[in-house]
């Protein structure tokens, strides 16, 4: 038999504007005026011949019809991009959308995607540079990479690995009339500090755990992302503090040294995550990634 089906733009808006108890939010979500989205909520309610939506003063709630249907239509439009995807998929025309941290994706992921697309030339990578948190389902995301203290729900998540957290600067700071070989060295020298970074991970902390007094924690430029920090550390504008997963190829190519013992870097109790919908299997894109990314990240490990 066939099926009478409502507009399907119809029903997008009301999912959204359901999912969201807002027309504004729904027309953000859609690329719509909110006046479009109450327009198409209304039509699909006449087309029905039944209220979806209480319509009050600032806000909007579900009927009871409303709340039945709204679960699956969701469902159906999560099974209707899964389809539109394979179909993708099965073309050749693969898109895999990653969503990472900038500094992370430029310093660690980007240097090593090339060996992932020559392992699987016909998936093409789109790369979101964000830290925002996104929704798998809704954002278009496929794959998120995230540094945090792990907890998330509703998602599959894999720890990739840690980080020490470690002083960094250039070889050329270990020579001249101050040369770095101890930690009260650092008071001829500039800190470079970044922003974001929570306690655990400040100069303030590292300096009371190294049983140094003499030089100003707070002192030196400040950054908001560890790209610019690491970069003038290179160029021997001070010593930067940052994780060592992210420097991992600066010091690998001698930009960058451990001016310090090892043993005074710390552990950081967040970690890196890998973060995919519960079904990322059913989708061979993702699955493909996940596979490499797990493994490159045991080898990042070992090293």
């Amino acid at each position: 038999m066939a099926r009478s089906l409502p507009p399907l733009n119809a029903l997008r808006a009301f999912e959204s504007a359901g999912r969201h108890l807002s027309f504004t939010l729904a027309a953000a979500e859609l690329n719509v005026t909110p006046g479009a989205i109450s327009h198409q909520v209304k039509s699909l309610e006449d087309y029905l011949g039944v209220a979806l939506f209480h319509r009050r003063t600032r806000a909007l709630d579900l009927t009871d019809a409303g709340q039945l249907a709204l679960p699956k239509l969701s469902d159906g439009f999560d099974k209707l991009f899964e389809g539109v995807e394979l179909l993708r998929e099965h073309d050749g025309g693969a898109v895999l959308s990653i969503s990472v941290s900038p500094s992370f994706g430029a310093m660690w992921l980007v240097p090593r995607l090339e060996d992932f697309r020559r392992q699987h030339p016909g998936i093409e990578i789109r790369l979101d540079g964000t830290d925002r948190q996104v929704d798998l389902h809704h954002d278009n995301i496929d794959v998120a990479l995230r540094y945090g203290p792990g907890g998330y729900s509703g998602v599959r998540v894999d720890r990739l690995f840690g980080q020490v957290n470690t002083p960094v600067c250039s070889p050329a700071l270990l020579e001249g009339a101050h040369p770095l070989n101890n930690p009260c060295d650092l008071r001829h020298h500039t800190l470079l500090h970044i922003d974001w970074k929570d306690a655990e991970a400040s100069w303030r902390m590292w300096l009371l755990a190294a049983g140094v007094t003499d030089v100003e924690p707070a002192a030196g430029p400040h950054y908001s992302m560890e790209t610019m920090a690491v970069q003038a550390a290179i160029d021997g504008q001070g010593v930067a503090l940052v994780g060592d997963v992210l420097v991992a190829d600066d010091l690998a190519a001698g930009r960058l040294v451990r001016p310090f013992d090892n043993a005074l870097s710390t552990p950081l109790s967040f970690s890196y995550y890998l973060l995919t919908e519960m079904d990322s299997a059913a989708k061979p894109k993702v699955e493909a990634f996940r596979q490499w990314l797990l493994a490159v990240a045991s080898e990042s490990r070992s090293a």
